[in-house]
């Protein structure tokens, strides 16, 4: 089998991604890199494919995305559906959740992850 997890190609960008995070990136980011969603270790930018997850838990095989405005219009709903269809069809479940969930709500948002990492 073909190795799909942070493929070399994809090392920059992934690179470049962690350093210019979204206000709300930052915001999950200060929760899961203390491990306060459990024991579980989460993965910023971890690319499975030639996707790019926000986030990524190798040992609950689950990914989170972050949406603002942008995944409203029809060509990104699409994108994000293919991701979403390749990510599950490689036995990762993928959470998404809104930046104003995010910001708004933030344990609501960590309680569902506890919930899906169990």
């Amino acid at each position: 089998m073909k190795h799909i997890y942070n493929n070399k190609i994809l090392r920059d960008r992934r690179k470049e991604l962690r350093h210019n995070q979204t206000k709300t990136e930052r915001v999950l980011w200060r929760y899961l890199s203390k491990r306060q969603s459990g024991s579980k270790r989460f993965f910023r930018q971890y690319s499975v494919g030639g996707y790019i997850i926000d986030f990524y838990c190798p040992k609950a095989r689950l990914a989170i995305e972050l949406d603002g405005g942008g995944h409203t219009t029809n060509e990104q709903k699409l994108y994000d559906a293919e991701r979403t269809e390749y990510l599950n069809g490689n036995n990762i479940k993928v959470l998404r959740f809104w930046n104003a969930d995010v910001i708004n709500d933030i344990d609501g948002v960590i309680a569902k992850i506890i919930e899906s990492t169990k």
